[in-house]
């Protein structure tokens, strides 16, 4: 039985949600499956990129973005998915050794028209390292089952 619905989440809100440290194997594997670009693979290619060293690809970063939500609250949020992504930003590089914190902020939610058992929650996240600063955002329509549709969202 979920824990989250979509009632739990209150426009405004922020959480916080780590730190996770980012190693520099796991770069390199995220990188050699899926994004064998070379300043994601060496560190010499890196220091010879405009990204200055190693750096996780934009892509590894969203998926330890999504890892972080899963443990954080998705696994046990009455989630529906979400139609997709309205906006992602790789702000600055992640490195080997980074201390990574996720902060939630939910924006104003709606309950469906077509579908009243559920609801739109629109969340920012920003990912931000152990220097505070954000290296990467993304905002996401998340839909969420209502607990009691027969109710409404009051």
């Amino acid at each position: 039985m979920p824990k989250y619905y979509f009632e739990d989440f209150i426009p405004g809100s922020v959480d916080t949600y780590g730190p996770r440290h980012v190693t520099r194997e796991e770069i390199i594997d995220f990188a050699s499956q899926f994004d064998p670009q070379p300043m994601h693979l060496d560190e010499e290619a890196g220091r010879n990129s405009m990204l200055g060293g190693l750096a996780a690809s934009g892509w590894g970063t969203c998926a330890m973005l999504m890892r972080m939500i899963c443990d954080w609250f998705v696994l046990d949020s009455a989630s529906l998915g979400a139609p997709g992504v309205d906006e992602v930003k790789w702000i600055k590089p992640v490195r080997p050794g980074d201390d990574l914190t996720l902060r939630r902020t939910i924006g104003e939610k709606r309950v469906s028209k077509s579908r009243p058992d559920m609801g739109f929650v629109p969340i920012s996240y920003e990912m931000i390292n152990q220097a505070g600063d954000v290296v990467m955002t993304m905002t996401v329509p998340s839909m969420m089952a209502l607990r009691n549709p027969e109710k409404g969202a009051a």
